[in-house]
């Protein structure tokens, strides 16, 4: 296995990021790329020069599994967006194996922080299908994982609750914001 960016003229590993995305976020996340269509569009985004957009291979040079990033703040911070792992190929370190490179791109850059949303529209989480704005931090503190949410996995890798944007998806649909500092720099 091994990860390399994701260029323009790697067209066949382009379609299958872009089916990748449709496969990886439809159970849970219909509307995130419901269509062929909409996966590749946001793919296409991803290879921007400014951006991040690393992939993962198996040795025959099969897609398993996508990262990309998104500068924010000059580059101080930046977004995870997204990140897929073949659903048959989850849980087998692949999405871990993608984070760490991420972090390291992003270190090479001179970033400080990554940050991400992690949406819960399917009442994958406590905090899902309530009124957050009543005891709101008490609400975040006692944040239960329903149904394999994956913030957990976020947080096994660094990374911390830093905010929750309620309503993001709809009622009682919130975003779970989620950032760690990659530098060691002022600590």
């Amino acid at each position: 296995m091994k990860i390399i960016t994701l260029t323009e003229e790697k067209d066949h590993l382009i379609q299958q990021a872009g089916k990748l995305l449709v496969d990886a976020f439809g159970e849970h996340w219909s509307e995130a790329w419901p269509s062929l269509e909409e996966g590749l569009q946001e793919i296409h985004g991803m290879l921007g020069s400014e951006r991040i957009c690393r992939i993962m291979l198996d040795d025959d040079g099969n897609l398993l599994g996508i990262v990309g990033g998104i500068p924010l703040y000059d580059g101080r911070v930046w977004e995870l967006h997204p990140l897929a792992v073949q659903p048959d190929m989850q849980g087998r370190g692949i999405g871990k194996a993608l984070i760490e490179d991420f972090e390291e791109q992003v270190r090479q850059r001179n970033g400080l922080t990554i940050t991400l949303g992690s949406d819960d529209e399917d009442n994958m989480t406590s905090l899902s299908g309530v009124d957050l704005y009543d005891n709101f931090w008490e609400k975040v503190r006692e944040i239960r994982n329903l149904k394999r949410h994956p913030f957990e996995f976020y947080q096994k890798m660094g990374y911390v609750i830093t905010g929750i944007v309620p309503d993001a998806n709809g009622v009682g649909k919130p975003d779970i914001i989620m950032s760690k500092r990659i530098t060691s720099e002022g600590t």
